[in-house]
């Protein structure tokens, strides 16, 4: 589990989603190294679609794999600004790169403040303990 990355600029939800802020308001989202190593080998991901207005915890998408099927859930109150187009046709990215090329989509958020209540990586990585 140790060798799994959990990069300290972003931010971390129970639900194994990471949170990147890219400023005014704006966030990026994905799953985990945790997240798509249980997963195992993505094959498809759905995504919500740009306009969706999503609130925390909501199911807003789902990333399968050859193991099973998962939830991909909101981590802020929203609306989706961007979805990463290039999953369609490479689910794969969500295993070789999840903090990059990986990412699923991006929000404005309803409230900036909240991206400051999620879990940070030390935080995120002791409730994987």
């Amino acid at each position: 589990m140790s060798d799994l990355e959990y990069p300290a600029n972003l931010r971390y939800t129970s639900d194994h989603e990471w949170v990147a802020d890219r400023g005014e308001g704006i966030v990026r989202v994905g799953v985990t190294a945790y997240a798509q190593d249980a997963l195992g080998d993505v094959v498809y991901v759905s995504l919500p679609n740009k306009g969706d207005t999503v609130a925390a915890g909501d199911s807003c998408g789902e990333v399968e794999s050859t193991k099973s099927v998962s939830d991909l859930y909101s981590p802020l109150d929203g609306e989706v600004t961007t979805v990463n187009d290039a999953l369609e046709s490479s689910p794969e990215l969500v295993n070789s790169d999840p903090y990059g090329d990986g990412w699923m989509y991006e929000m404005s958020v309803a409230d900036s403040a909240a991206i400051g209540e999620l879990m940070d990586a030390d935080a995120y990585r002791s409730s994987l303990a």
